[in-house]
């Protein structure tokens, strides 16, 4: 399944926030939370994860940068568990992380879900949408269709 759509909810008072039953379906009942790009959590299923940390076993070791992303990408990676209502719980450093603070935008990027902070998602997507055709410009090479 190809994750899309925003959804807006509001953690609770210990950081567990609704998950989209849409996105609910597709992640199961146990998900991987981790820092993602542009300061949200990116989450995966389990599956997914597990191709994630596959390719992170290719990059160079030796090279600082490789053991600096895979250090951050997997330090800050815990596994949450679906609760009967729905809720999953974030953890504390990723809220810290990402800025979440009450408000949250729950986002669907065709291969994986990212939470972020509502005001850090609408300064992100005001800057995505005044440049979006001229990025696709750019990526015109990419797409087939």
């Amino acid at each position: 399944m190809a994750f899309m759509g925003e959804y807006r909810h509001n953690t609770d008072s210990k950081g567990r926030i609704i998950m989209p039953a849409r996105f609910r379906d597709a992640l199961g009942s146990s998900m991987i939370l981790t820092k993602g790009l542009d300061g949200c959590i990116y989450v995966y299923t389990n599956d997914r994860w597990e191709a994630i940390l596959a390719e992170l076993q290719k990059l160079p070791t030796t090279k600082r940068e490789s053991r600096m992303y895979i250090h951050m990408v997997t330090a800050k990676a815990a596994e949450v568990e679906v609760d009967t209502t729905g809720r999953i719980l974030i953890p504390q450093p990723l809220m810290e992380d990402a800025g979440i603070e009450k408000e949250v935008v729950i986002v669907g990027v065709a291969s994986h879900v990212e939470i972020w902070a509502k005001a850090r998602w609408e300064a992100y997507a005001a800057e995505a949408s005044s440049s979006f055709e001229a990025v696709a410009e750019t990526l015109t090479e990419y797409f087939k269709g």
